[in-house]
């Protein structure tokens, strides 16, 4: 039965998304059958490996509000193994479609257990904010991937974070847990970099990936090219730290 991860920080601007379809796709090169699910409005995983919002028949829109079944609504992305339920704008709209709506934290969680056997990994893009869909999405899963920005405020965000986890935990689903924090946009050649990563690992310990990722150019191009970096340029730095990110997933 696949783990479902939800990729999450009340933060944007973290490298969430581009996480999301990089360890997906990176995991999927390693032979993983891996699931990737956008939850944002914004719909940036789902524009970031060139599926158009106007040319699917469903998404994830149309599976919270009853409308349509997840498995019908998933498409392929560039790599065998790595599938994708697609966002659309119409996302902005589900905590108005389901105010009056009983049990709705579940809907996800229910709509994913028909499927999970199908995959080895399902990874949740959440927007950045606790709304109904980021709390759908940590209902629905058994752990948390924490994105955090090597800059001023990254531990601010990230104790948003845990009090948040902490609540989830207490009234809807008490399995939840922060499977890693992973440090992004690492730029070494900076003190703050440094010392921010140097206190989230001492706060945090063995919960943080040894795995980081650097500040590259090819990261922030490969999306405009509606592809994941290993697609892009498999030689650039980006590329290899989200392979080594997945194997030290793997590992964990």
């Amino acid at each position: 039965m696949g783990r479902v991860i939800a990729i999450a920080n009340q933060k944007g601007g973290v490298g969430k998304t581009t996480t999301a379809i990089n360890l997906a796709a990176s995991l999927a090169a390693c032979d993983q059958r891996v699931l990737l699910i956008d939850l944002d409005p914004q719909c940036h995983s789902t524009k970031g490996l060139g599926l158009s919002t106007q040319a699917f028949k469903g998404s994830c829109y149309d599976v919270l509000t009853g409308n349509m079944r997840l498995e019908e609504i998933l498409l392929p992305a560039h790599l065998p193994t790595l599938k994708v339920a697609p966002a659309n704008r119409d996302l902005a709209g589900v905590e108005v479609e389901l105010a009056g709506v009983e049990q709705r934290e579940f809907k996800l969680r229910d709509a994913l257990e028909p499927i999970k056997d199908n995959f080895d990994h399902i990874f949740l893009d959440c927007p950045p904010s606790l709304g109904l869909l980021t709390l759908n999405s940590l209902v629905a899963s058994q752990g948390i991937l924490v994105p955090v920005q090597c800059e001023y405020l990254a531990l601010e965000g990230l104790s948003d974070l845990i009090d948040t986890t902490q609540r989830v935990q207490l009234r809807f689903n008490p399995q939840l847990r922060i499977d890693g924090i992973l440090l992004t946009m690492y730029d070494d050649r900076t003190n703050l970099t440094r010392q921010v990563a140097e206190d989230i690992r001492s706060h945090f310990g063995d919960a943080v990936f040894q795995t980081v990722i650097p500040r590259n150019i090819r990261l922030g191009e490969a999306p405009s090219f509606g592809l994941p970096v290993m697609k892009y340029d498999e030689h650039s730095k980006g590329a290899v730290a989200y392979l080594d990110l997945a194997r030290e997933y793997l590992q964990k």
